[in-house]
């Protein structure tokens, strides 16, 4: 089973942590020991894992985004987010993190973060946890 949870983003890029809803997901399926996908279904968002302790490297990471893509740089896409379709296509929609003992396999100071390139938006994310 998928489970749809909703993300509200406030700013046009930004990182969300998700770790605590893809934990939910996993205690809620009661799973011990799989993999738990989790996947967005936009074209202008995706899904990272990264640090989770110092939150420079999440203003670090939005502002060389910003310097490496710019909004406006002549794109011919008429709805004016070429660049959130670029960012996105570089970050990917989806992770796949182990699940063992019926918690997520992440590092130290990893989560999973919900990279929004064309917000302010409600969004979507996906959570399938499969059970090995």
């Amino acid at each position: 089973m998928i489970e749809i949870i909703g993300v509200i983003t406030r700013n046009r890029i930004e990182l969300i942590d998700i770790t605590s809803l893809a934990s939910e997901a996993v205690r809620r399926n009661a799973i011990q020991n799989g993999i738990c996908v989790v996947y967005t279904p936009h074209t202008t968002a995706g899904i990272i894992i990264n640090e989770n302790a110092d939150p420079d490297v999440k203003a670090d990471i939005n502002h060389f985004l910003e310097k490496l893509i710019p909004k406006e740089k002549g794109f011919t896409h008429s709805e004016g987010n070429s660049d959130s379709h670029i960012k996105a296509a570089l970050f990917g929609n989806s992770r796949m993190v182990f699940v063992e003992n019926g918690c997520l396999a992440l590092g130290e100071w990893e989560s999973i973060y919900f990279a929004e390139f064309d917000g302010p938006r409600k969004r979507k994310v996906w959570i399938k946890i499969i059970e090995c």
